[in-house]
């Protein structure tokens, strides 16, 4: 019996049950340890803000159009992309894995899930890695990908405009790729961990006035070389444009939904000749295209965790069983400066 939780319509989760099926020759039966809840995607789809529920994503001309009944709606199975979990059962063609190995890739907040062979090969969790630490490879390799869209180059300053999940993680190896770098929140508490984790050189509270003076300040009114944008708020984005110097790229990692406010494109980025770029998990660079992609992204952050490059398990601040999600997503709702993130711990037992 397979249980997964779904979205039956904003802000109510609900828990269903189905029976699985048998695997084919090929495949391999995983049983869910840890799964991850993101702060950002997940919670659009949540909150119901999300572009996906009100429009139609036109993939072959990549366009959002105005939806007629056949867009993404409410119950919303798809929740989770950061598991971890173990092989509990093989089909009678697999020949390169054994009950017992340790998987991670995104496939949902459920107990169990079926996968080919191929894919779990190439996600085995290194051996010396806490299992645990699995949940961070498809977040990870989003930071990962956001950095390498930044094109930092050594020595340069490189500002750091939320330090969620992801913002931690690119602020961590910002300051491994040789930057200097400032972390900018709103909250003491994530600015004191990304300091305590030598991840930022400077941190500023986005309470205190400007960032953006304060940046220019400390480089000589030049600016910073990269701004890098984690929060998803369009006034954040702002910021970082005006943060930002002459003929300098903001990467603009965070998913902005509804129509954006507080964003001054006849200002800092007219002004400034800034260049924003997009940057997510379903694209690289298009020059880096050639070598890299979502397996290598995902293989790399499992790699620089288990060598010690990164240390992310202090970004976990609270985990639930199964059976608590609810509460789980009401945390982060409820309680975001206490909050970085929020596991689904599979291994308790869950209550019928």
């Amino acid at each position: 019996m397979v249980r997964q939780l779904v979205l039956s319509e904003p802000k109510q989760l609900v828990i269903e049950e189905y029976e699985d099926r048998q695997l084919e020759p090929k495949e391999v039966r995983l049983q869910t340890l840890y799964s991850g809840i993101s702060a950002g995607t997940e919670l659009t789809s949540y909150h119901g803000s999300s572009p996906h529920l009100n429009k139609r994503w036109d993939s072959g001309r990549r366009l959002f159009v105005a939806s007629e009944g056949d867009g993404v709606r409410y119950p919303v199975r798809d929740l989770g992309y950061e598991e971890v979990g173990q092989v509990v059962e093989c089909g009678p063609d697999v020949t390169e894995l054994a009950e017992g190995q340790l998987v991670y890739g995104p496939w949902g907040h459920r107990t169990h899930h079926i996968a080919d062979e191929e894919f779990v090969r190439q996600r085995l969790l290194p051996s010396d890695l806490d299992p645990v630490l699995g949940i961070f490879a498809h977040i990870g390799a989003t930071a990962l990908n956001g950095v390498h869209d930044a094109n930092i180059r050594i020595g340069e300053t490189v500002a750091i405009f939320g330090l969620g999940v992801v913002g931690q993680i690119v602020a961590q190896l910002a300051k491994r790729s040789g930057a200097y770098v400032v972390g900018i929140d709103l909250y003491d508490k994530r600015l004191s961990l990304a300091t305590d984790l030598k991840a930022i050189d400077l941190a500023i509270n986005a309470s205190d006035g400007s960032a953006a003076e304060q940046i220019k300040d400390i480089t000589n009114k030049r600016g910073a070389d990269v701004s890098i944008e984690v929060t998803g708020a369009t006034r954040a984005l702002n910021e970082a444009i005006r943060a930002t110097a002459y003929a300098s790229r903001v990467v603009a990692m965070g998913f902005y939904q509804g129509e954006a406010t507080g964003l001054f494109l006849g200002e800092e980025f007219h002004h400034s000749r800034i260049n924003v770029v997009c940057s997510q998990i379903s694209g690289v660079a298009p020059e880096a295209s050639y070598r890299w992609n979502r397996i290598r992204l995902y293989q790399t952050i499992m790699r620089l965790q288990a060598e010690g490059v990164l240390s992310l398990k202090p970004l976990i601040t609270h985990m639930f069983p199964f059976d608590q999600a609810t509460e789980a997503f009401h945390t982060i709702v409820q309680q975001p400066a206490e909050t970085l993130q929020v596991v689904i711990d599979f291994t308790q037992p869950i209550r019928n």
